[in-house]
């Protein structure tokens, strides 16, 4: 099969096929009813290979219009709704990038793949960036075409279908979101924001933050909101599986590749085909699974483990997450740097528990909902938090993050009696080696300008308040006129202050000194 047209100098531009190519592997979804239903641009300022792209697509059995000048594309994607613009970036009197910007403003929904003979890294993530979903670097054969043209074409029959799905969930459910994400700081929010801009696009996006910060919750709410969301979300850990048996979980694998592939397997890439496909902890992943999974994400052609063929094409999202430094990871050689930029188009970072302190209270009381009607049922009283242990709240560490609050509210919800006050003492507190009941966390001093200073401020005092009176009663043995002379205070204000906290008095002022 001969090559596509090549570079902009007409003596390197080789002629279209003369004949229709050969079948390419392909989705069998797309039948040719569905294949006439959408309709393709084609822009270029080559006459060979506008042509040459339209005896291929036309003999797929896609309606094809192909226009030779910048301006002239202009009008027609103002005037009409393509679903897939193959756009050349270097036009001769329109830029590339601005009639990419002109279309995706006029029909955001628009699948735009930019064709280039001079690619690079800087010039495909700016298109990538920019809201292009694939780019196409000259010169391409035609079952290159086809294959990603079928991927493309595959993505808005998914797309139609999940508009469908969406609509019919909304007339239903009003406006109600499928995943919920709480928390009202603006650190929070500016990454709940973009990752509702990137969700209706395909570009891929790179989530970074602390384990338990909630992740895999942001890369659920882009599925959801995406037009892919009628499809599955396939999540694969990185790090929990063996090199071997990732490679297996992720590519499939023929009968015979190992000792116990009894039958062909396919991997999650099948699995997630048309939908999203999240790469939990990608930094853990071999080097040469990277390799093999980066040449996916550039054909989209999967080749099980012990296979000589293609076994399938596939038309995958990807999101990666990983709670490490990815820069570091790439500087250090743990992380090829040509997957990491293509798999981060998009990078949000979730912002830890104890940069946010303001969503405590709400992330807290929502748990104790959910959890209280879940282990204790809806007719029993719920119990509250008091000042005092929402200060308490405020003044942990948070190491694990929103997982960890969590975890300490199913817990406290266990022993609580219905109807009573939450109080700091009922609050348990995980030392590293996982001891409930043991001293309070070291105070969070963390101080961020996300947070009004009042609001910090009296934050800070309290959790060192909290943590000075609750080291100084067990110092003192809970002895409080021995607590009251080390601290250089009168009982009377210890006493008060222990009780703003909820903290106990002990009752042991008789013990000798």
């Amino acid at each position: 099969m001969s090559d596509i047209a090549s570079d902009q100098s007409p003596a390197r531009v080789r002629p279209g096929p003369t004949v229709p190519p050969r079948q390419a592997v392909s989705f069998p979804q797309l039948t040719a009813e569905l294949k006439s239903s959408i309709h393709i641009l084609v822009v270029d300022d080559e006459r060979s290979l506008r042509e040459s792209c339209a005896t291929v697509l036309k003999y797929e059995g896609y309606e094809v219009s192909l226009a030779s000048r910048g301006d002239e594309a202009g009008q027609m994607l103002k005037r009409t709704k393509f679903d897939i613009v193959l756009l050349d970036l270097y036009m001769g009197d329109v830029p590339g990038m601005r009639l990419l910007r002109m279309c995706l403003e006029a029909h955001p929904e628009t699948i735009v793949i930019m064709m280039t003979g001079n690619p690079s890294v800087d010039s495909s993530l700016e298109a990538l960036r920019a809201g292009a979903w694939d780019y196409l670097p000259k010169p391409f054969s035609g079952t290159h075409l086809q294959i990603l043209l079928g991927r493309a074409a595959h993505t808005v029959l998914v797309a139609r279908e999940s508009n469908a799905i969406q609509a019919e969930f909304t007339l239903e459910n009003g406006n109600s979101e499928r995943v919920t994400v709480l928390g009202a700081a603006p650190a929070f929010r500016r990454a709940v924001d973009l990752a509702r801009r990137v969700a209706p696009t395909d570009a891929s996006v790179f989530i970074t933050g602390e384990s338990g910060s909630g992740k895999e919750l942001i890369a659920q709410f882009i599925h959801h909101h995406s037009r892919r969301s009628s499809r599955s979300l396939v999540a694969v850990n990185c790090a929990a599986l063996p090199e071997a048996l990732l490679e297996s979980e992720m590519f499939g694998h023929c009968k015979g590749a190992f000792t116990g592939a009894v039958r062909d397997k396919p991997g999650l890439l099948e699995a997630a085909n048309g939908g999203t496909l999240l790469l939990d902890e990608l930094v853990e992943m071999s080097k040469p699974i990277q390799a093999k999974l980066l040449r996916v994400i550039q054909d989209g052609v999967v080749r099980r483990v012990g296979s000589e063929t293609t076994d399938a094409v596939v038309n995958v999202r990807f999101i990666a997450c990983t709670n490490h430094n990815p820069e570091e990871a790439v500087a250090a050689g743990t992380l090829r740097e040509d997957l990491y930029y293509r798999l981060c188009v998009v990078p949000i970072r979730v912002p830890a528990l104890r940069e946010r302190p303001s969503d405590i209270l709400l992330l807290a009381e929502h748990f104790l909902s959910y959890y209280w009607a879940r282990h204790r049922g809806a007719l029993a009283p719920q119990p509250r938090f008091t000042e005092a242990a929402i200060r308490s709240l405020r003044a942990r560490a948070w190491k694990g993050n929103v997982r960890e609050l969590e975890n300490v509210v199913e817990h406290m919800v266990v022993l609580l009696e219905p109807g009573s006050e939450i109080r700091p003492e009922n609050i348990p507190a995980l030392d590293p080696a996982g001891t409930a009941g043991a001293a309070p966390a070291l105070m969070n001093s963390e101080v961020t300008t996300e947070e009004p200073y009042y609001s910090a401020r009296d934050r800070l005092v309290a959790s060192f308040e909290l943590q000075y009176l609750t080291q100084l009663v067990s110092q003192a043995r809970g002895n409080m006129s021995r607590a009251a002379r080390a601290a250089g205070l009168d009982r009377t204000t210890l006493y008060r202050l222990m009780e703003r906290h909820g903290l106990q008095r002990k009752t042991k002022d008789d013990e000798s000194l």
